[in-house]
């Protein structure tokens, strides 16, 4: 049971049996409370999520996590994260087990619906794609008729297949399992022809096998996969400070904000730049963002200095700076003819 704040048993129990947390704003309370930010994540996918064996954690969905902890404490670091199996991670943010569900999930109307989630925004779009052994000589999914498929239960990915291989009058045997590391090693051992995810996943997962030059990712791309953070509904300010984070991220790449230059920056006498960081007007007062949301004024400032713009996180994560070399394709920004789009704080 989960109980929020000082709204003793009786409300704990509740929202256990609902399922949800309690609505008017409790989960900002309960976050300062604790003193960090729980944020559920994948059990290990390179450029998103992934543990050392310290147990620091690195990835784009880890970094998105460390900047909403920015914005609420000043301070990255004041987050714990969560590993969730694609089964347990909704009922994790359904219960109060985490504050934000940052594990490459796909954005769904049913999930937007029935499932009571609130989906932040778009952090990486993405598309369901296929992987196989070289050694096949497989160079098209059209050629995997009679295949055996391993896909992660309780995705969008097991659906999509069905869908797939329907529609190409192809047959095709599921093999789906729950933890993505006895996925993996489902494929690698031979238990199935073919890995099936997201094709960022795929990229990782690729990195994670013993031989990864003897895999391929095929060209085909069967799905679009919105990927991003989810929050619980019924707590409007919230889901707003996790929101409005995902657009500052964008936004501060736009103007050209990074973590080299954020101090500078803070005075510029350019009206965007001033509102989004909450420069102070000559009466001292300012713009009134961060408290709108609930946060300090210099909400964007903390951020970026914590963790980066979003190009500086999609870099070291998954781009040049990584071992991925994923290229920014459509999650570059609007203006440099990606989908990455913000709208504008003022």
């Amino acid at each position: 049971m989960k109980i929020i704040g000082n709204t003793g048993l009786l409300i704990g129990a509740l929202s256990a049996m609902l399922g949800a947390m309690p609505a008017n704003a409790t989960t900002l309370e309960s976050v300062k409370q604790k003193g960090f930010v729980q944020c559920g994540v994948s059990q290990g996918s390179p450029g998103f999520s992934l543990p050392d064996a310290q147990n620091n954690w690195t990835g784009m969905d880890v970094d998105f996590c460390r900047a909403v902890a920015a914005a609420v404490f000043n301070d990255p670091k004041k987050v714990k994260f969560t590993p969730l199996s694609a089964k347990e991670r909704f009922t994790a943010l359904q219960s109060g087990e985490v504050d934000i569900l940052s594990r490459t999930s796909t954005w769904t109307m049913s999930r937007d619906t029935s499932m009571g989630l609130l989906f932040a925004g778009v952090l990486y779009y993405d598309g369901q794609g296929f992987m196989v052994k070289k050694s096949l000589g497989i160079d098209s999914a059209l050629k995997l008729d009679g295949a055996a498929v391993c896909a992660g239960t309780g995705t969008t990915t097991e659906l999509n297949v069905s869908d797939y291989f329907n529609a190409k009058g192809l047959k095709f045997t599921s093999v789906a399992i729950d933890d993505s590391n006895q996925l993996r090693q489902a494929y690698e051992e031979g238990r199935c022809d073919v890995l099936t995810s997201d094709q960022s996943v795929l990229y990782s997962e690729r990195l994670q096998l013993k031989a990864p030059d003897d895999h391929v990712v095929l060209p085909e791309i069967i799905s679009k996969e919105p990927l991003g953070p989810a929050t619980r509904q019924g707590d409007d300010q919230w889901f707003n400070i996790v929101k409005w984070t995902y657009f500052a991220l964008l936004t501060a790449e736009e103007d050209g904000i990074t973590s080299s230059n954020v101090d500078e920056m803070q005075k510029s006498t350019n009206p965007e730049i001033q509102r989004l960081l909450g420069v102070k007007n000559a009466d001292g007062t300012a713009a009134g963002f961060g408290s709108g949301i609930g946060v300090d004024e210099d909400w964007v400032v903390h951020i970026v200095k914590g963790v980066g713009n979003y190009g500086e996180i999609f870099d070291r994560n998954l781009g040049d700076k990584s071992e991925l070399k994923i290229a920014r394709g459509k999650n570059a920004l609007w203006k440099d003819g990606g989908l990455q789009y913000a709208p504008p704080i003022r």
